[in-house]
């Protein structure tokens, strides 16, 4: 639960590079954080599953684990996400144009923070010069982390620091832009405050250390240079506390729901997360993209629904043993009851009236269908469901409190056994291995972990990609992922053939923007 975020995020109908606020007099200091926080209340838009077609849609749909399959009557929607799957988008994507234009407007925020910010007399209000740098750094660190996840997107896109300024920016290159990130968090990242509960929704040095490392971890592929040494680095500085914690002590959390319940500002691991609350008119939205249709509303005590949209995909359902705790925790799956009773939910399209039951494939199982299905062959129960995130009962005080996270402890930890690998050609390293077992650990019994133990033989680069995959599911990552293990144009999963074409490793540039920015250079092979 978060009090710091009680405005909601206007979705606007034009790209701004630059967004300069009317109001840029700030009196104290709580103006000054205030106005840091406005950014980051419109990044929940396209970083949060609950956004609106943003980042996360498409770093989760075109990869390996998550679809948005037609289901009978419901989910074509003009094959917008049947596309995402098989990797045959285009420059028209309207999905895509909003993610751009929800991002970029969000740097504009940020960018008009920062002037704005930059502009104030420490002495006039009351604060010292080191703590209006850091609110500024603050701003700046954020701005980063925005172009780190464009970068992400598209590659080569414009620098644009300063409001209104170009008008119509030109291209820069990857590797410009990459060089841009790391000297901004370089230059920023000390000057932030530790982590504790009270910068829950802002940038602090373990928020800024995280950055870091995901950026260095991504180097061979945004900046044509490995920094697998760096990515430790800043792994370490987390890890070892250097970063601050929620709780006194950054620790993982052993509990599997820990990071992801109702009270997850409680999580001794959980580093950057958006605090919404329900209570404090920031509500987070549950039913968009990963509830199912109304009947799932008594399955599990709540008052919300959904659109039924994104199911887990066989193969990735399949990733996980039957004896591993997060395959039973975070995932719907089989019969579904009314809450606390063994009264069958009722299907409402191809189950019209009978037992509701999700099952592990995708295809016209009324109809006889066999085999694997395709994109188009969803019924309303296909595919194991997501319940990694939980809301809580209705009757539950801190119902619908849940924050929704972007940084954890576990994912330094995978980040630096992936660096020690990587620095050890591809092999593991005595302490890669008991960075992984620390974490897989949490999700099995005692009398299954000695044959679920990895080894420096059975940890190779191969598994490490499938762990971090059934670690993160749902956590808008997996596509990067694969880019930089080489498998998002290579590999094969359910229903997707690899293409082979390294261009699709970005996006392009939005036809929509390029039309109205003529200095923009589309990406190759658009």
């Amino acid at each position: 639960m978060g009090v710091l975020l009680t405005i909601g995020c206007t979705d606007l109908e034009e790209t701004t590079y630059s967004e300069l606020s009317e109001s840029n007099f700030y009196k104290t200091e709580l103006e000054l954080v205030q106005a840091n926080l406005r950014p980051f209340t419109h990044m929940q838009a396209w970083l949060a599953w609950s956004g609106q077609n943003g980042y996360y849609y498409h770093n989760e749909l075109s990869a390996d684990q998550t679809a948005w399959p037609q289901k009978g009557r419901h989910g074509y929607d003009n094959a917008d996400h049947i596309r995402q799957h098989y990797h045959t988008w285009t420059d028209q994507e309207g999905r895509l144009n909003n993610a751009w234009r929800l991002m970029w407007t969000g740097l504009g925020f940020v960018n008009t923070a920062i002037e704005s910010i930059e502009a104030v007399d420490a002495a006039s209000i009351g604060v010292t010069p080191e703590r209006l740098a850091s609110i500024v750094a603050e701003a700046k660190v954020l701005r980063a982390y925005h172009y780190m996840k464009i970068m992400d997107m598209w590659g080569n896109v414009p620098i644009v620091t300063t409001v209104g300024e170009p008008n119509n920016p030109p291209t820069a290159s990857r590797e410009e832009v990459f060089a841009f990130i790391e000297q901004e968090l370089l230059d920023n990242v000390e000057k932030l405050q530790p982590l504790s509960p009270q910068l829950i929704g802002r940038m602090s040095k373990a928020v800024g250390y995280s950055i870091l490392s995901e950026l260095y971890l991504n180097a061979e592929v945004w900046s044509g240079t490995p920094r697998w040494e760096e990515s430790i680095t800043y792994a370490d500085k987390v890890i070892n506390g250097e970063g601050g914690s929620l709780t006194g002590n950054i620790a993982l959390d052993q509990d599997p729901l820990g990071p992801f319940n109702n009270t997850n500002e409680d999580s001794p691991e959980n580093i950057f997360q958006f605090p919404f609350s329900r209570q404090n008119d920031f509500g987070y939205s549950w039913a968009s993209f990963y509830m199912g249709f109304s009947n799932m509303t008594a399955a599990l005590d709540v008052n919300y629904s959904g659109n039924n949209a994104f199911v887990v995909i066989p193969t990735a359902f399949n990733a996980y043993q039957e004896n591993d705790i997060r395959k039973q925790e975070w995932f719907l799956f089989g019969p579904q009851y009314k809450f606390g009773t063994e009264e069958p939910i009722l299907g409402s399209e191809e189950y019209n009236g009978e037992p509701f039951i999700y099952v592990n494939n995708i295809r016209r199982n009324t109809e006889g269908q066999t085999g694997e299905g395709s994109m188009t062959d969803g019924e309303e129960n296909s595919g194991a469901r997501f319940h990694k995130y939980r809301s809580g009962r209705q009757e539950d005080p801190n119902y619908l409190e849940g924050d929704y996270v972007v940084y954890r402890l576990t994912e330094l930890y995978f980040n630096k056994a992936e660096a020690l690998m990587r620095l050890n050609n591809g092999n593991a390293t005595q302490e890669a291995v008991d960075l992984i077992n620390a974490s897989k650990v949490r999700y099995f019994t005692s009398d299954d972990w000695a044959d679920e133990a990895y080894t420096t033989t059975s940890l190779t680069m191969s598994e490490l990609l499938i762990e971090r995959g059934r670690e993160f599911i749902f956590e808008g990552k997996r596509r990067t992922d694969l880019i930089r293990f080489g498998e998002f144009t290579t590999g094969s999963w359910w229903d997707h053939e690899p293409s082979g074409d390294l261009n699709l490793t970005i996006y392009p540039i939005p036809y929509r923007q390029l039309q109205a920015n003529p200095n923009l250079v589309q990406n190759p092979g658009y």
